[in-house]
């Protein structure tokens, strides 16, 4: 289950609202590359694959692929602004350790591998 911090639900509806498309869900995945590892990517998304498991978070519906699933179970999302400007930070059991940037990180081990 990822959670999301009350001010990542308020800044993600607000961004949902200026889609095109009204069905679209938050994708949550990680990628290979970053200053670390892994990476976590997040994007509005109308498509669904076989492996793709949905859930809902405060009403803001979530997708996340079958291989992602394994680095982001029990991932808190957070969003927060200072005088630099606002970004997601990402909270995760999974991590070992985070780069400077807190978007890309190392896994403590392989949990796809369980």
């Amino acid at each position: 289950m990822i959670v999301l911090s009350p001010t990542a639900v308020r800044e993600i509806a607000r961004l949902k609202s200026k889609q095109s498309h009204t069905d679209a869900r938050l994708r949550v995945r990680v990628r290979e590359g970053g200053c670390a590892a892994l990476y976590y990517d997040l994007h509005f998304d109308e498509t669904f694959s076989a492996d793709d498991r949905t859930c809902e978070f405060e009403g803001i519906p979530l997708i996340v692929d079958g291989a992602s699933l394994p680095y982001v179970e029990g991932l808190t999302i957070d969003y927060t602004e200072d005088l630099m400007g606002g970004g997601f930070r990402f909270y995760n059991p999974h991590a070992e350790r985070t780069c400077s940037c807190g978007h890309s990180f190392v896994p403590q081990n392989d949990p796809s591998s369980h």
